[in-house]
């Protein structure tokens, strides 16, 4: 009863509270550095690797710093002038974080250390002064002896830590920006510096807090509400699992994720395919004996709907199945994509292989849309989720999977591998790469669970037969024959699937998106020569 009472009446000290303090604002710093990081470099495993590196190494260097200068100068008023420092540097986060952060993009480093001059110099700062909080807290602790005050200072850090982690994943990213996730942060270093210096603990503080607390509130405006390189923001938000933005420009609305393009719809013909590469998802209803009896089939991966629209507008007879991880998409898609309620369309939030693990439907054909450039999930890609697939297709079912990778070259190396994975699974495998040679673009992948080569000669038969809805002659011209060496890349397996390193080569290669020229109903007779968009990929 006596300890009960005791925990009951415990109240922490300033120094404890200060050291809880920066615990909450180094871990919930660092979740969101994940996030400000992951549009411009993505947020691949060497990413992530950087910015859990960068942050030790400047707690750990501001560990040292601070434990030399705690006995002569930890004080009350140190700790609040440490708190309001790393306001200032949030001031800065806010205020041009975007400015620095494509600023950085330029060293000349390998690809896979490119986050690391951004990481050093958004983050660095603020966490090494974070970093002086326990040392200081430890010098005026009221415990006594040297290990029962170290002790209790960094079991109350590491408590605010475990907050931080949990609060910035589950309520902050989820409910706020970035923007305003960096903003609590600030003003949760302001406040506890004005703990920290009022009432009369510290004089001649408060004035400078409190402009720093105006400089915080003001930061945000310095940004362009509304406006991105890419065209007018019509809707931005914080998701819990990437940054999401709808960007229109001119007559076209497009879906970005972590500042990548995902999806595009042209405003005045939602129907019309915009990038060219998804024209390509209609490819197996060319290799069906009898494209009708293609009429289930399963999209992993939703975005702004492209495929699936395009699908129930062109097959009466075909149901779609959308499995998408992210909710936040799939209320995008039906605000600002003009998905519309169909009996013939079902959505199912989740993860795309636990709903075919769980699922008891078959499919006679599964659409795999779920890889981006640089944020490839590595267990959709391995032998495991290959043979899943097959086990949920009909017996002539096929899975379809675009990838973003070049044909040959350094940068084929994940086509290459998946390309080998899909084949321990499906006795056939077709590519298509969208644009042709060496360059980074979509391949796209048709895997059959027939064991009959369909010759190039006779998917233009079909296609002269109207068997896919719309003319793929083009598409079928890029029907490479020729399969792709394999002997130095790995079968992808859930024990071991290296898709950052393979991914890695695609790095400061030129991504080339070609995009469709069309009428709504698919027609290219005639048409000018497609235009084609490329841009830098950049990933750590």
């Amino acid at each position: 009863m006596g300890a009960a009472r005791d925990a009951a009446s415990y109240r922490p000290t300033l120094p404890e509270a200060a050291v809880f303090v920066s615990g909450v604002a180094s871990m919930g710093l660092e979740i969101l550095a994940g996030r400000l990081i992951a549009p411009q470099f993505g947020s691949s495993i060497y990413t992530w690797g950087t910015i859990i590196g960068v942050f030790l190494a400047a707690l750990s260097y501001g560990y040292y710093r601070g434990g030399k200068a705690a006995a002569r100068r930890a004080s009350l008023g140190r700790l609040a002038r440490l708190f309001t420092l790393t306001a200032l540097y949030v001031v800065l986060l806010v205020a041009a974080g975007d400015l620095l952060l494509r600023s950085m993009t330029a060293f000349p480093l390998p690809s896979r250390m490119a986050s690391l001059p951004a990481v050093v110099v958004l983050f660095g700062p603020p966490t090494y002064l974070l970093g002086f909080v326990s040392p200081y807290a430890a010098e005026l602790s009221e415990k006594e002896g040297t290990g029962a005050a170290s002790g209790h200072v960094y079991a109350v850090g590491t408590v605010g830590s475990i907050v931080g982690a949990f609060a910035t994943t589950y309520l902050l990213i989820p409910t706020l920006e970035v923007d305003a996730i960096a903003l609590v942060f600030g003003l949760l270093a302001v406040a506890t510096a004005l703990v920290l210096t009022y009432p009369g603990h510290v004089r001649g503080e408060t004035g400078k807090i409190l402009l720093v607390a105006v400089l915080l509130v003001a930061a945000p405006v310095a940004g362009a509400a509304g406006v991105s390189v890419e065209g007018q923001v019509v809707y931005e938000t914080e998701t819990a699992y990437q940054e999401l933005r709808v960007v229109d420009r001119g007559d076209e609305r497009t879906l970005y994720l972590d500042g990548q393009r995902h999806s595009a719809m042209d405003l005045d013909d939602p129907e019309r395919h915009v990038f060219s590469y998804t024209r390509y998802f209609h490819l197996p209803f060319l290799f069906a004996d009898d494209p009708d009896e293609i009429d289930r089939v399963l999209f992993v991966g939703g975005g702004g709907f492209t495929g699936p629209k395009r699908f129930l507008a062109e097959y009466p007879n075909v149901t779609v199945d959308v499995v998408e991880l992210d909710p936040a998409v799939v209320d995008v898609a039906d605000e600002y994509f003009g998905v519309e309620e169909d009996p013939r369309l079902n959505v199912h939030v989740g993860g795309g292989r636990q709903f075919l693990r769980e699922t008891n439907r078959t499919y006679d054909l599964i659409v795999l849309d779920a890889y981006r450039r640089d944020k490839v999930p590595f267990q959709l890609t391995t032998r495991e989720f290959m043979a899943l697939t097959s086990d949920r297709l009909d017996d002539e079912g096929m899975l379809f999977a675009n990838l973003i990778a070049a044909p040959t070259g350094p940068a084929s190396k994940f086509y290459r591998a998946q390309y080998a994975t899909m084949r321990t699974e499906y006795p056939q495998v077709y590519t298509f790469p969208t644009v042709g040679g060496a360059t980074v673009q979509n391949v796209e992948l048709v895997a059959t669970k027939n064991g009959t080569r369909v010759p190039e000669s006779t998917l233009r038969e079909r296609n002269a037969a109207g068997a896919a809805g719309l003319d793929l002659s083009d598409e079928i011209g890029d029907y490479d024959a020729t399969p792709p060496p394999t002997d130095d890349v790995p079968v992808l397996r859930d024990d071991r699937a290296p898709v950052d390193s393979l991914l890695d080569p695609l790095v400061g290669q030129r991504y080339v998106v070609e995009r469709a020229n069309e009428s709504t109903d698919g027609a290219r007779a005639g048409l000018p020569e497609s235009r084609r968009e490329s841009r830098r990929l950049r990933r750590a």
